[in-house]
């Protein structure tokens, strides 16, 4: 990395999403500190092979076999090797080729290939959330007996681990994560039941992909990064507070034993923590736009209606529980969400969904990874059934 560090080299998983675009972005800006080496995309072909022609990583994958033929030719002048499926994800994740991932398949999708970077022992870069909801306990083990570091890029968890550095040796009495509130706060259900598609894309401070928007609106994000935090800062359940922010100007706060709050601020960026994770230990200069305190501009603070948006409380239920029900409750709202972004399922009948799956399928206290795939696919087949997709 500069200085006469040769450079990180950089593989991005899901590099045709919100997250990945803006991580090509920080590399670009970054030439000598950062290489591209892998890029991964499901079915964006168009997209991929733009950035691939661009950043000329060593090596491409296609998850979607129908697209393979047309990344493979495009790129065909390239020297770039080109993969496609799901196992080829996972065997790219294990080569030799990168330093550091970053783990950016939204959804479930990105679970097994993240294992198999950190048994590889290589850093992560953790975008996808679902990775530690889903199996944080086998995730954070194999972590540790890998002595694989991973790092947080949501702007959430990035906050509370950038308020850790140089605490080590003192104890969290609770972290509190804040939440926007999304495009919907202050709305009470008589409202939302006519919520559509469009509304719910529509973040106030973030620009995110759709189903991360839709997880926002509902509080659904929040609930999930609840049990993110958990495991990322080996957190009891009661320690994990969640508070509304309007302003996204504060990402998240620690507080001590001592009663000391340390927060962490800055514009809503999410370049801003991508760019540290790729960096750390290190702080690199940057020309993203800065707070300016010579505004006038309210912090303000208050309570979740969690009678209105029940996910809280549900993701919250996950949380105390642990076991497979985060598995469940996330197969759930995944299945949920692409019903709702298809105008299949109403904007309340999300909830109503995750809430059934999460009653129907049996509880196992101690899950092995196995039994986690098997809770995310009956999860997902009864939650579709209800909903005839």
């Amino acid at each position: 990395m500069s200085n006469g560090q040769p450079a990180k080299r950089i593989a991005i998983f899901g590099s045709t999403g919100s997250i990945g675009k803006q991580a090509l972005e920080v590399i670009e800006a970054n030439p000598d500190k950062f290489s591209v080496e892998i890029l991964t995309a499901q079915t964006n072909d168009e997209i991929l092979i733009r950035q691939a022609m661009h950043f000329n990583p060593e090596i491409v994958v296609i998850g979607d076999e129908k697209k393979y033929p047309r990344v493979k030719e495009a790129l065909a002048a390239k020297p770039i090797k080109v993969f496609t499926g799901e196992q080829a994800l996972q065997e790219v994740a294990a080569m030799d080729v990168y330093d550091l991932m970053l783990a950016a398949i939204v959804g479930f999708a990105g679970l097994k290939p993240t294992l198999r970077a950190i048994e590889s022992g290589k850093a992560v870069a953790l975008a996808n959330k679902e990775t530690l909801v889903v199996a944080g306990d086998i995730v954070m083990k194999k972590a540790v007996d890998h002595r694989a570091p991973i790092i947080p890029v949501d702007s959430e968890h990035s906050a509370i681990f950038q308020c850790l550095v140089g605490e080590t040796r003192n104890r969290i009495e609770k972290i509190i994560l804040t939440a926007s509130g999304g495009p919907f706060i202050g709305k009470k259900p008589n409202f939302l039941v006519n919520v559509k598609r469009d509304h719910a894309l529509q973040h106030p401070n973030w620009n995110m992909g759709a189903k991360i928007s839709v997880d926002s609106a509902t509080l659904m994000n929040k609930g999930l990064e609840m049990i993110e935090a958990k495991w990322l800062f080996n957190l009891r359940p009661e320690q994990v507070q969640v508070v509304i922010h309007p302003q996204s100007i504060i990402h998240s706060m620690i507080q001590f034993e001592d009663g000391s709050l340390k927060a962490q601020m800055g514009l809503p960026d999410m370049k801003l923590p991508i760019q540290y994770a790729f960096a750390f230990p290190t702080r690199i200069p940057n020309k993203f736009p800065r707070y300016d305190f010579k505004k006038p501009n309210a912090l303000t603070f208050e309570e979740p209606d969690t009678k209105t948006f029940r996910n809280l409380v549900l993701a919250t239920e996950a949380l105390h529980k642990g076991g497979n029900l985060p598995c469940v409750l996330n197969a759930a709202n995944e299945i949920a969400v692409y019903a709702f972004l298809r105008n299949r399922l109403g904007f309340l009948d999300m909830t109503d969904l995750v809430e059934r799956s999460m009653q129907h399928v049996p509880f196992i206290a101690q899950p092995t990874l196995e039994e986690y795939f098997e809770s995310d696919a009956e999860a997902r087949n009864f939650a579709a059934s209800l909903i005839k997709l």
